[in-house]
Order: C-alpha cells, then structure tokens, then sequence
C-alpha cells in the first residue's frame, strides 16, 4: 500500500493540474529558485513558525503528523486546536479558495478523524489578513467526490493526454520548465 499513499500536501496541484506533480517530482532535487515563484516562498516562510511548532498554545496540536488507512492518504495538518475540535490551514493569502485547497483541507479531518480526534469546525486563516474562513465538512455526495478524485490521482500517468489551459499555465510554477506548453508564467 506505500506505494500508493498520496500526500495530502499534493491534491491542490493535482486539481490544478496533474502533470504538475510529475514536473515537481522530476525538479524537486534542484534549486527550487529555479520554479519556485514569489508566492510559494512566501508560503514556505508563512509555515516556519508552524512547522518549529514556536507559534501555539497548549492546546493546539502544529505540524501533527496525519494518516489514513483507509484513503491511502498521508500529511501533516497545520493546526487542531483540542478544545474547539478545530482543524486550521494557515495560507499567507487567500484570494479564491480552491476546490484542490478544500480537499486537501478534508483529507486532514479525514486521517484526524480516523487516528480518533473529533472534528467539528474546519477552517483556513488567512495570515496577511489575520482572518478566519469557515468551511463546511463533507456531505455524503461531496465525499463520493472526493473518493473518486483520489481514484483518479492513483490512475494518472503523466503520458496521459492533457488539456491545456493557458490561464492556469501561466500560473503554474513549471510552467516555464513544462514540455506541454510554450507558454511563460506570470512570475517570469
């Protein structure tokens, strides 16, 4: 089953495009100057406070390592705050919530869940606006949809055919580095 665990931390990209995690597993062992644009590395700074587990209170959990057996998925969340049952992404900046972010976000609760925490509020804040963004669990129908997006992950194979859409290309970190597309990203 190794084999087959996703991390959580790549459903975004996968729904922004699939080929994306195959570009990031061929780059990940160079400079990440060379992809990495002005907002992830805003982001991986935003994390460091998170992940040195320097910015909590006693009753939160940060950076708590995640599982799940039964989806095959693997991560880590930001925060669970114990006394609310509360499960928080911190983004640096939330301009659209996208439905990858929301799965990654519902993959969290579902290994929280599954490792016996309870969860009732789920929730990104937004760091540069110090703000709160309520979301909704998963109902039964969202959840069949999020079953199927992860067997979709598992079949992917990066010669598949791919739609190429130039407003999301030219918002892609690889896209300067990608095969498909001829496109520049916005971060050139």
């Amino acid at each position: 089953m190794e084999e087959d665990l996703i991390s959580i931390s790549t459903l975004n990209d996968f729904f922004f495009c699939p080929y994306s995690i195959y570009l990031h597993s061929v780059y990940m062992d160079t400079d990440e100057d060379i992809y990495h644009a002005v907002p992830q590395t805003q982001g991986r700074l935003s994390h460091t406070s998170i992940d040195q587990k320097t910015a909590h209170h006693k009753d939160e959990l940060c950076a708590l390592p995640v599982f799940s057996e039964k989806y095959g998925l693997v991560g880590k969340i930001d925060m669970y705050r114990m006394n609310e049952h509360s499960l928080i992404e911190r983004k640096y900046q939330l301009k659209n919530i996208f439905k990858g972010q929301v799965y990654q976000l519902w993959a969290q609760m579902l290994c929280l869940e599954e490792m016996g925490y309870i969860v009732h509020n789920l929730a990104f804040y937004e760091i540069s606006t110090n703000k709160m963004i309520p979301i909704s669990p998963p109902n039964d129908t969202e959840l069949k949809e999020f079953e199927s997006f992860l067997i979709q992950f598992r079949k992917y194979k990066p010669q598949s055919p791919l739609t190429i859409n130039a407003s999301k290309c030219r918002h892609c970190i690889y896209c300067n580095l990608c095969d498909k597309t001829s496109l520049e990203n916005v971060y050139s």
